[in-house]
Formats: structure tokens, sequence, C-alpha cells
């Protein structure tokens, strides 16, 4: 009974890395279809997106299951827990990496933006691809530094999502309503991008350590986003 138990246990890890990489491999194509208005790319995103939610689904069986049949106690409870809490934080940032390749798709042969506005939207895009695969490597390997890393690292997005109003107010560099629009979207999508991870790394150092450092609520659904 114990060796099933610890079977179940680590399927249900892997499935949650599984799940992190897909979230991660999901900006890290959106973010490549915004700066190169690559069609292919971008509908493969929003295309792969529903495995995202399957995965997502599987690790909540999962840990029901575990929940209801084997009473886990301790770490093992803690870690089952975790793991349904992060499985909708991953799923959610599947969902920002989906739109934005819905907005690279909408704007194709061209790109989002032209110009500085361009370059601060990429860079951008680029920084969450980044933020993503740390993730993914937190999940996969529990290694605390990482988690420390992408917090300390999360204000790099918000000076970027600063920024992008700042060009959008700014009179010097005048944008079409679709511009705006987009900066204004994309921006948003790529800021929650890193506010998500930064969730994902504060419950990975609970699920570790026990000690709870989740100490404000980051990260609604994209439909909370988009009102």
């Amino acid at each position: 009974m114990r060796h099933e138990f610890r079977k179940e246990m680590s399927l249900l890890e892997d499935t949650l890395a599984m799940l992190a990489k897909q979230a991660a491999t999901a900006m890290e194509r959106a973010a490549a279809s915004l700066k190169d208005a690559n069609l292919a790319l971008a509908e493969s995103v929003i295309d792969a997106d529903h495995q995202i939610d399957f995965l997502e689904q599987n690790v909540d069986e999962m840990a029901v299951s575990l929940l209801a049949r084997q009473a886990p106690v301790a770490g093992d409870l803690r870690t089952v827990v975790s793991a349904m809490r992060l499985a909708a934080t991953l799923e959610r940032m599947g969902d920002l990496a989906r739109h934005v390749a819905y907005i690279a798709r909408g704007r194709f042969p061209q790109t989002a933006a032209e110009g500085p506005t361009y370059e601060l939207l990429i860079s951008m895009a680029d920084e969450a691809a980044s933020v993503g695969k740390m993730v993914a490597k937190l999940v996969e390997t529990q290694d605390l530094s990482l988690a420390r890393e992408i917090e300390e690292n999360d204000e790099i997005l918000d000076n970027f999502h600063r920024r992008s109003f700042e060009i959008v107010l700014d009179e010097n560099h005048p944008l079409t309503r679709q511009e705006v629009v987009d900066v204004v979207l994309l921006g948003r999508f790529l800021e929650r991008y890193g506010d998500h991870a930064v969730s994902v790394a504060r419950r990975m150092v609970f699920l570790v350590t026990g000690l709870n450092t989740e100490h404000e609520s980051v990260p609604g659904t994209e439909e909370e986003m988009l009102g």
C-alpha cells in the first residue's frame, strides 16, 4: 500500500512539472510569434492550450483521489494541497500566453507595434519567457534559490509595465487606437504572467519548507483581467 502511495505521489509531482514546462513553452512561443509576426507559432500556442487545461485537470483529479483514499499527512498533505493550487496558477499562466498569441495572430502579417513600442513589448515578452523557464525548473527541481530569483526579478516586468503606460501617454510617440489597445493588453498580460510566477515561487517555498510566504494575493483569472 505504501509503495503504491509513493508511486501516485511521484506521478502527481511529474504531472505538475510537465504542466509547468507546458506553460513555459507557451510563453516562449508566444513571445517569438509576437517578435516575428509568426502565424504558425501563434496558432500552435492557441491550439496547445487544451493540453495545459488537461494537465491541470489531471493534477486536480489525482490530488483529490489521494486525499480521499490515502489521507496523507504532514509533508505529503502539504504537497498534495500545494499541487492543486500550483496547477491552477500554472494553467492561468498558459492562458496568458495564449492571449499574447491571440494578439500576435490578430496583427499578422504585421507586428503588434513598431519602433520603441515594439522594442519594449519584445523585451517584456522575452523576460516573461525567461521567467517561465525558471518556474518550470523550480517546479521540477524544488531548488528554492530559483524561487528567490523569480521574486527578486519580478520588478523587471513591473518596470516594463510602467514604461508601457508611459509610452501610451507620450504625445511624442503617437499610436493608433489599435496599437494603444494592444500595448495596454500585452503589458497587462505579460506583467500578470510574472505575478503568477511569483505566486508559484512562494507556493513552492511553502511546499518545501512549510513556511507561508504568500503575504498578498497575486493573480486573478484572465476573465477578471479583461473585466
